[in-house]
């Protein structure tokens, strides 16, 4: 499995608030199959950064359109070539 990393930018309008309750619930839903790794929100910017574990751009393509959000966003996709974190680090040793 690959990780690729969509970046979402959006346009609110009055309904659009309506949508953010099921979208939640299908971004909280990938996130429980480990298919979504982080999820972040600018509201400033009105950009979202989402990064997924999948087999290629496709695949990551499907989910997207199927958040209730979808018709806000234009987005592009790119697959990372290296992906590190804090969660993938052995935890610190704390000697007691």
């Amino acid at each position: 499995m690959k990780k690729f990393q969509a970046i979402i930018h959006f346009e609110m309008d009055d309904e659009f608030m309506t949508f953010i309750p099921p979208h939640r619930t299908y971004i909280n839903y990938l996130i429980n199959k480990n298919i979504i790794e982080s999820y972040a929100v600018s509201m400033e910017s009105q950009t979202i950064w989402i990064t997924f574990t999948a087999d290629n751009k496709t695949e990551v393509d499907q989910y997207l359109t199927k958040s209730p959000l979808y018709k806000y966003w234009t987005y592009s996709i790119e697959e990372l070539y290296v992906y590190d974190s804090q969660l993938y680090r052995l935890p610190t040793v704390q000697l007691n």
